[in-house]
């Protein structure tokens, strides 16, 4: 199941229904796994994945404030986390384990620290630029 959302970034119905079939379980077991565990995604989600950090340093740090302005940055509705083009993802988690650089997000693997709104709407620019200089 990970190499499949390695692949797809999120595990498509039918995929986790011919890992069923294929282990000789119910689909109904492997949407259970998958719907258990945080690290796997039912939905598809974006060539870049933000995650802003809620935990309790960055939370007070105003990770909050962070996550809203990414959310309109990129144009995202209240129930909206990936962006039409399916470039961007932003989600929170509950911790990133960097609490000396709250408030943190990280872009895929990339960590970025001491992120305010601006700064955050710079990283996001950059991220934009990257994909037009790779389309050319």
């Amino acid at each position: 199941m990970q190499r499949v959302q390695d692949e797809y970034k999120y595990l498509p119905e039918e995929v986790m229904n011919y890992i069923a079939t294929s282990l000789g379980i119910t689909p109904a077991r492997i949407f259970g796994v998958a719907s258990f565990y945080s690290h796997f995604a039912l939905a598809p989600k974006g060539k870049y994945i933000i995650k802003v950090c809620d935990g309790t340093a960055c939370h007070v740090k105003g990770s909050r404030d962070l996550y809203k302005k990414l959310k309109d940055i990129l144009d995202l509705g209240e129930d909206e986390s990936t962006t039409k083009d399916m470039l961007f993802t932003v989600e929170t988690v509950s911790c990133l384990g960097a609490c000396g650089l709250a408030p943190v997000m990280t872009v895929n693997e990339e960590v970025y620290g001491k992120v305010d709104p601006k700064k955050a709407a710079e990283i996001i620019e950059s991220y934009k630029e990257r994909e037009q200089q790779d389309e050319q």
